[in-house]
């Protein structure tokens, strides 16, 4: 199992939270918990994309990546998104 790291922030009201059962930083925590778990998500389907023994596997990570980050067919090539992973641009 891997170690997850979070803000000083987060964890402190996990404290309070659990420890003082102070209920009104419960919201907050919700909401960087499901920020968290979304960016492990996204940089599991990034590795996938790049690492997956098949080529249909990756494809389908790399798919599952493209649609979670909103990207749009229509940018092309040299898009931010492209750049960022590894493709380059080619004239």
């Amino acid at each position: 199992m891997r170690n997850v790291q979070i803000s000083q922030e987060l964890f402190m009201q996990l404290l309070r939270f659990h420890l003082i059962e102070d209920e009104s930083c419960e919201k907050e925590i919700k909401k960087e918990l499901e920020k968290k778990l979304d960016k492990m998500v996204m940089r599991d389907l990034f590795g996938k994309s790049k690492t997956a023994p098949t080529k249909e596997e990756r494809e389908r990570a790399r798919k599952e990546y493209l649609d979670r980050r909103g990207t749009d067919k229509s940018r092309g090539k040299n898009s931010d998104l492209a750049c960022r992973m590894g493709r380059k641009y080619r004239r």
